[in-house]
């Protein structure tokens, strides 16, 4: 317990013990693994945070945002737990003799490839660095009886890693402003982690839930949860299987109330030492200023109002999503007129000539999915969000959609819907295997939808094949969104209503990237929710497309089951 909480107190171990009081692996002899950085504080840390933040906005996470600025002195050892303060004094040991070789400052060049972007340590600095590495090493092998290895490769801060290359630019750009000889006390720090959760993913808990069943995980806003990813196949839809670092108990809990964290958010730190110090000077302060006003700046210039952007929307809760394939029958009396059998039926269908039976092959929206395409409307107002195009798929439940996120929006008199049929999800999952019988732009406009009667789609309806290969899907997917894009110069949101699938399949050629493999493009698509969303924004002076983060928050939400209170009050 003294270990996992870094030996800062008994009263913080004491708590650590108390929440693994059911953790089936405490008494298992594991040891930590253990890693010495040296870290930067003060201004040129300031300036680096602000590079990993803007980074992340512009080009979207990489595995650099995995850990906070460092340089890798000693990579990951193991140590028994009763010999972890004998680390302790060893560090601060040869922090003290080399306190006076240290450099005032450390010479940091700045190196860039298509996959890796940072500063290399300057070889003269770099060989005092690999010394006191050596000696940390020599000590802990000889007093703790340790095996730890050394960095004696080239030093290096990592600013951007494994980034997708048409990034590469935009990262250089922003890592040309940071003076790495901006004012810095640089520190050792020994962090250590969970050895055996090296390989997972980290999880964090944005709501507390409560277990319904005994298999299931109590998590509380905060936690963090390590799942295996391996481990997953054999899940119900919407749930992961995972560890709580906080309880270190198993079970399964709903995806949709987590969020990935960064690897190193459940290290533990244990000793910082300052190996040097300087003075703050006056130029580093102006620097760190004239930084952020460039930021804002560029903030500014990428402002959405200023720029096109293209927000692809997957469609609210459908109806037969929450009371499954047959729910028509549910709803249908002997004469086949339609009757409201629960609250989230929608109060109305819309009227059709043919067979009210179509329905079962291009469902509506249930009355919580036009509450939640209403409340994102609503949400992009608030946003000042300038919606100048609206584009839907055929299918009833993406119209649907469209109309009420544009009565949120208060523009449902002002900007018509555009019908367009290659918008339609990859014919291959369609239940029917035939290609559903849509409702006409006629009945659409009986109906009160506000559809673009004028407008003619780029792939006609009839063009569309059942059961489609993948590459098929994925060529018109391409074709179409570089038509729309084309079709609407003007400044302002293009908004594209489809399915779960569109966000990949319309977004990855628009920014350059290449389609997905079909098994993984499935995975993904499973794991998009109603009214998911993703939002590119253009920068017309590169002539590219740049996936950025949506302008407003996700919608999550609890399931609400079927009541019958004569079953559950009544017996017994």
């Amino acid at each position: 317990a003294l270990v996992a909480t870094g030996q800062k107190s008994i009263e913080d171990a004491a708590k650590w013990l108390h929440s693994h009081c059911n953790d089936p692996s405490l008494d298992d002899p594991i040891p930590q693994e253990y890693a010495l950085y040296l870290c930067p504080t003060g201004h040129l840390f300031n300036c680096l945070q602000e590079f990993w933040k803007e980074s992340k906005r512009q080009c979207g996470k990489n595995r650099a945002h995995e850990i906070f600025p460092h340089i890798t002195l000693c990579d990951f050892f193991t140590c028994e737990d009763q010999k972890v303060e004998l680390l302790y004094d060893i560090l601060k040991r040869i922090c003290n003799n080399f306190a006076q070789r240290f450099p005032p400052t450390i010479s940091l060049s700045l190196h860039s490839s298509t996959s890796y972007i940072g500063f290399f340590v300057g070889d003269s600095h770099a060989n005092i660095l690999k010394e006191f590495a050596v000696a940390f090493s020599s000590e802990a092998s000889a007093l703790a009886d340790c095996h730890v290895k050394p960095c004696l490769k080239q030093l290096h801060l990592t600013l951007a890693h494994k980034f997708c290359p048409h990034h590469q630019k935009t990262l250089e750009q922003l890592a040309k402003c940071i003076n790495p000889e901006e004012t810095c006390h640089w520190v050792a720090a020994l962090y250590s982690r969970d050895m055996r959760f090296v390989h997972y993913q980290t999880l964090r808990a944005l709501f507390q839930y409560k277990p319904q069943n005994i298999d299931e995980l109590m998590i509380n806003a905060g936690d963090f949860i390590y799942v295996n990813p391996t481990q997953q196949s054999e899940v119900s839809e919407g749930w992961v299987i995972g560890t709580s670092h906080q309880s270190g108990c198993r079970g399964f809990l709903p995806e949709n109330y987590t969020e990935r964290a960064n690897e190193s958010d459940t290290w533990v730190k244990h000793r910082l030492v300052v190996i040097h110090s300087t003075s703050v000077g006056v130029s580093g302060v102006s620097w760190c200023r004239g930084f952020m006003q460039l930021l804002f700046l560029l903030a500014l210039s990428q402002n959405t109002n200023l720029r096109r952007g293209v927000l692809v929307m997957r469609h609210g809760e459908r109806v037969d999503q929450v009371f499954g394939k047959s729910w028509l029958q549910q709803c249908l009396t002997a004469d086949g007129k339609y009757y409201r059998a629960d609250l989230n039926f929608p109060s109305i269908l819309p009227k059709r000539k043919d067979s009210v039976k179509h329905f079962e092959h291009d469902p509506p929206l249930s009355s919580c999915g036009i509450f939640q395409s209403r409340l994102v409307g609503e949400a992009l107002l608030d946003q000042e969000v300038t919606v100048s195009y609206i584009y839907s798929s055929p299918a009833l439940r993406c119209i649907q959609t469209a109309q009420h996120v544009l009565q949120g929006l208060k523009l449902d008199q002002k900007v018509k819907i555009r019908v367009e049929p290659g918008l339609f999800e990859w014919t291959k999952w369609e239940a029917s295997r035939v290609i559903p019988n849509f409702m006409t732009l006629t009945e659409l406009t009986e109906a009160s939808y506000n559809v673009d009667t004028s407008y003619r789609g780029n792939i006609p309806l009839s063009s569309l094949v059942p059961s489609e290969s993948y590459e098929e899907y994925v060529s018109r997917s391409s074709a179409v969104i570089k038509e729309i894009v084309t079709a609407c110069p003007n400044k302002g949101i293009i908004l594209i209503v489809g399915h779960g699938s569109s966000l990949v399949s319309f977004t990855r050629p628009l920014t350059g990237l290449p389609a997905k493999d079909s098994s993984d493009f499935a995975h993904v698509v499973r794991k998009i929710p109603s009214l998911g969303m993703c939002f590119c924004e253009e920068l017309k002076e590169e002539k590219k497309w740049l996936m950025v983060n949506p302008p407003v928050k996700t919608l999550t939400h609890g399931a609400n089951a079927a009541f019958n209170w004569r079953n559950s009050i009544m017996e017994g």
